[in-house]
């Protein structure tokens, strides 16, 4: 954190001892139902943190409840708050709870959303870098089928033996990944129509600029072309977000990775809480999951919460987990 407010103590009182008990009693209500290691979680500050737990832990109370402390001593403006989930009702409940906590200040947080709505908010405001216009149509499911099909009988190809579904999955795949055309693997675009993948690929793209249109996948796609394409831009949501706090973080989405990897290049507090099977499981993650979890684990000044139980604090079992990293999660 670059506000030079006063650091956190490193030192947490020992749990049932006097000063853990003087700590309690002078501490906000919103503190009082964490356990000890969700408290610690919430309160560490400065630096990049990684949430570790089960489900069922408390993983998001701990990162909404550090919403509301991050708010409660000014460490940052509701604007300077990056807060991310991945399912719209998610994002709702997670506006609600630290609505609960600090009021109508929460109406102030333009940027607590789901992915592809920060996403959307971004390529809106700079959508011209991207060869589209601000008022740019997101096509649904069957939009984007049909505009294939288009494309797949303009190539005189069979349409029964080359689905326009099928190559809309493909696409989909490819985006998840962060790869534009010119960044798809030459084996995985012959696999599709006869070699012509990565050709259909590139006009399904122009025809979708032509239209003044995106879908789903663009909403973050085109944000990380953005940011690459123009540091200039990058560097203003870098500057911008004091604390990122990600929560329902797919595992082997490369392109919400990609994402967020370019905004937590800058010095930065984020808190990404990550669920214990998904660490335990990481061999079985495809790709290479494996590396990108260990560059968050190697960030300098990472700080690793953990707990498997959501106990309410003070207690002496297990701990949740809650993870703040730097503009990750």
């Amino acid at each position: 954190d670059r506000s030079g407010a006063a650091r956190v103590p490193d030192h947490q009182p020992a749990a049932g001892g006097i000063a853990a008990r003087a700590r309690a009693a002078a501490a906000p209500a919103y503190l009082a139902a964490l356990n000890p290691e969700q408290r610690e979680a919430v309160e560490t500050l400065d630096g990049p943190v990684l949430v570790l737990a089960g489900a069922g832990t408390g993983k998001t109370r701990v990162l909404t409840t550090r919403i509301g402390h991050i708010l409660n001593l000014g460490r940052a403006h509701p604007s300077q708050i990056l807060a991310v989930t991945f399912t719209n009702k998610a994002a709702r409940e997670m506006k609600e709870r630290v609505g609960h906590m600090v009021g109508e200040i929460v109406e102030g947080m333009p940027w607590l959303g789901t992915f592809h709505a920060i996403g959307v908010k971004i390529l809106r405001r700079h959508a011209e870098m991207v060869g589209l216009k601000n008022d740019f149509t997101i096509l649904g499911v069957d939009d984007q089928i049909r505009l294939i099909k288009q494309l797949i009988e303009a190539e005189k190809l069979d349409e029964k033996r080359w689905p326009a579904r099928v190559f809309a999955g493909i696409v989909d795949g490819w985006k998840n990944r962060g790869l534009t055309p010119d960044q798809v693997p030459a084996g995985e675009a012959a696999s599709f129509a006869n070699g012509k993948g990565k050709k259909l690929y590139a006009a399904y793209q122009e025809r979708l600029k032509t239209l003044n249109a995106a879908d789903f996948g663009d909403l973050l796609l085109e944000c990380i072309r953005l940011f690459r394409e123009n540091p200039d831009v990058l560097k203003q949501y870098q500057q911008r977000f004091r604390f990122i706090l990600v929560d329902e973080y797919q595992d082997t989405n490369v392109a919400q990775y990609l994402w967020l990897r370019l905004l937590a290049q800058m010095p930065t507090n984020a808190v990404i809480p990550e669920a214990a099977r998904r660490l335990s499981g990481i061999h079985n993650h495809g790709g290479d999951y494996g590396f990108r979890v260990r560059s968050f684990y190697s960030r300098p000044g990472m700080t690793i919460k953990g707990w498997s139980k959501n106990h309410a604090a003070p207690s002496r079992s297990g701990g949740a987990k809650a993870r703040p990293r730097s503009h990750v999660k």
